[in-house]
């Protein structure tokens, strides 16, 4: 059975080409109404246009579909408000959030001054902040939300020359993963999507065999699901590259365990703590403080 979006409302921020674009044109053939919002700037955030949000609107509802466009810079707190003040006021009510906005500003961290720095964490992780706040009031109050987050695989596993852009990345999982525990009760789940895939972002950086293979046309898919009321799963990463889906997650070892724990003892015990045999994946901070409790009571019987 096909999976639709009728009825349902989605905000899909940097939305004006690239990625965002195909998410939101995804959407709209299945029957959602979209907010394209985009500032419509360079790679590196300088500029700004209301050509490509209005271009991607304009193609929707050539289409059939219906949009509005969205120049409202996320970087602000009142632009994040504005961005679904403009969904409620178009239609009525937001169902889902895709955080795709960003700005690349590279350099290797010994040479990184504040403007390569700001404006990447601004745009990246304060700009999720800035759209999801006001949008899951919202969704709080309906009972219903969807909330996709670009996280990358140089936020959970870093890449060189990109420490600003990796930090602010893998600030986005810790947000999703709080997301996802405070909006369950209220049916609002929250993932994270990692896209390997040619954009204007990346296509400087790989080869030609690998432009080729890296479709980004197969990373919506991924994405489009996880906005989906069917998807079951919630506050996990996943990552989506050249047809391959695949999720990442952080696991515990067992460890170490010494009530006397020396600096000597760590040292001594170092593979043991690193050994990945029976590690195990946690839900959230509590549930490692319980791992923990158990393992010092079960060695004090």
């Amino acid at each position: 059975m096909a999976l639709s979006f009728d009825n349902r409302v989605a905000i899909v921020t940097g939305a004006g080409g690239g990625l965002g674009r195909l998410y939101a044109l995804e959407l709209a053939r299945r029957g959602a109404r979209l907010v394209i919002n985009d500032l419509g700037g360079s790679a590196d955030g300088t500029g700004a246009s209301d050509g490509p949000a209005q271009k991607v609107a304009n193609e929707i509802n050539g289409g059939g579909g219906e949009a509005v466009a969205d120049t409202n810079s996320v970087a602000t707190t009142e632009g994040g408000a504005a961005i679904t003040a403009k969904a409620m006021e178009a239609f009525g009510r937001v169902d889902i959030v895709i955080n795709n906005a960003g700005i690349l500003r590279d350099k290797t961290f010994h040479k990184l001054e504040d403007e390569q720095l700001h404006p990447v964490l601004a745009v990246h992780l304060r700009g999720a902040f800035n759209v999801t706040r006001p949008a899951f009031v919202q969704m709080r109050e309906q009972g219903y939300g969807r909330i996709v987050c670009a996280t990358s695989n140089a936020g959970v596993l870093g890449n060189f020359g990109q420490s600003n852009y990796s930090a602010a990345k893998m600030g986005l999982v810790g947000l999703t993963n709080t997301l996802a525990l405070e909006g369950a009760k209220y049916n609002i789940k929250a993932n994270c999507i990692a896209p390997v895939a040619t954009t204007r972002m990346t296509e400087a950086i790989f080869g030609e065999e690998i432009k080729e293979a890296m479709n980004p046309g197969l990373v919506t898919p991924v994405v489009c699901f996880l906005a989906h009321e069917d998807c079951p799963s919630s506050g996990e990463v996943y990552s989506a590259a050249g047809g391959t889906v695949a999720r990442f997650f952080i696991g515990r070892t067992p460890g170490y365990y010494n009530p006397d724990l020396t600096v000597e003892d760590v040292a001594e015990n170092i593979d043991q703590i690193r050994d990945e045999t029976d590690y195990k994946v946690l839900g959230d901070a509590n549930h490692e403080v319980g791992v923990v409790y158990k393992t010092i009571q079960a060695a004090q019987q």
